[in-house]
């Protein structure tokens, strides 16, 4: 069940390119870090699910 609506999407989709982008030129530590955030952001872009959502009770999907 999607709780995501197309503009959130599209924003986490945003956010995680850019992260990925920026933890290829950083490295270190924090490259670690922005990988997961972009990983993250674009796998629940992809599906259209937040977990974190779910658990607050927030939906930005319109039925």
């Amino acid at each position: 069940m999607k709780n995501e609506g197309n503009l959130d999407r599209i924003i986490r989709a945003i956010v995680g390119v850019v992260a990925i982008a920026i933890a290829v030129s950083v490295g270190g530590g924090w490259s670690v870090v922005l990988w997961i955030v972009g990983a993250v952001a674009l796998v629940t872009a992809a599906v259209g699910f937040c977990p974190l959502y779910r658990l607050v009770g927030m939906n930005t999907c319109k039925r």
